[in-house]
């Protein structure tokens, strides 16, 4: 992690949703987007070492398996386009594998400048590093007017990410990820695949309290950029699993009936005791349904890896002659 201290792409955006999600009637949300400043980062990158959450364990050991076999299958010359790169640490077998055959020009795409700067240290080894500081479909939108001639792009949504997305928003957003593409290129899209509820719950509730920490982090980031007075110990964290959507819904729970003013989002938030902010959720898939998540995108499913001990799948997409 970088010593400099984190500075918010665009902080009028981020107290205009605070604002919009916390005064709605009904359920009040936080976008899951927000997680990530420095704080989030390093208390994610602890979670995924945590023995009960393994998901990104798997997904380095479906991309160690794959990455040979997936260069294989692209033609070259390929520029890897990554949404949400983060600091790109599970890319370097992916961009090592290409590289072998080509020269290849990496576009780590995130909010975080911070990530960005990680991405261009450790990975200009094996490839061009382009760094993108913006949103996903921006960063795509930018990174692809800079294809050379006779260039395919692989586009990296490792993760699991999608599943951050509401079902009906998935097919939406992959389809303007295809509307940016071109015939022949690829998308690598990383899906946690439905395992026993109890398995997957206590996964997003470590005992160590560790995603505790990381849900109550965005509490104290608006505090800290915001100008909120949120008192961190009157919320509780609280992950449960929704078996009609399938998916883990993760809430920041009220102890009491409290309110709280946020300065820059110009607001006084009334809580009563028990009610709940929705700060994610993550869908869980079957892999047949990520065929016809790819199909109605507009995509060519052409190849799924699976980690047994995990269940989490890369699956290779081939964006089609017609848009989907």
């Amino acid at each position: 992690m970088s010593a400099q201290p984190y500075v918010p792409l665009a902080l009028s955006e981020f107290a205009l949703e605070v604002h919009a999600g916390l005064v709605k009637e009904g359920q009040k949300t936080l976008p899951c987007r927000y997680f990530y400043d420095d704080v989030g980062t390093a208390l994610f990158r602890a979670i995924s070492l945590l023995p009960e959450y393994g998901l990104t364990r798997a997904d380095d050991r479906v991309i160690r398996v794959s990455a040979g076999e997936l260069a294989d299958l692209l033609h070259t010359p390929v520029a890897v386009v990554e949404l949400g790169s983060g600091t790109g640490s599970k890319t370097r077998r992916i961009l090592g594998a290409l590289s072998k055959r080509a020269s290849v020009t990496y576009y780590p795409i995130d909010v975080s400048l911070t990530a960005l700067q990680c991405c261009r240290g450790e990975l200009s080894d094996v490839a061009e590093v382009v760094p993108v500081e913006a949103s996903y479909l921006e960063g795509v939108t930018r990174a692809v007017s800079l294809r050379k001639p006779r260039e395919r792009i692989l586009t990296l949504f490792l993760g699991s990410t999608i599943g951050n997305f509401e079902r009906t928003e998935m097919v939406q957003f992959l389809r303007e990820v295809r509307a940016r593409l071109r015939p022949g290129d690829a998308l690598l899209l990383g899906t946690d695949l439905e395992k026993s509820e109890s398995r997957m719950t206590l996964a997003y509730d470590d005992p160590l309290g560790v995603t505790a920490a990381f849900n109550l982090n965005l509490l104290a980031r608006i505090n800290r950029e915001l100008g909120g007075d949120f008192v961190i110990q009157e919320f509780a964290h609280q992950a449960l699993y929704n078996s009609s959507e399938r998916r883990i819904e993760m809430h920041l729970r009220s102890r009491r009936d409290q309110e709280v003013f946020i300065g820059a989002a110009e607001i006084a938030v009334r809580f009563r005791r028990g009610e709940t902010i929705w700060t994610e959720s993550s869908h869980k898939f079957e892999l047949s349904e990520v065929r016809s998540l790819a199909a109605a995108s507009g995509f060519d499913c052409v190849r799924q890896w699976v980690d047994q001990e995990w269940p989490f799948a890369e699956s290779l997409l081939i964006a089609g002659s017609t848009r989907g």
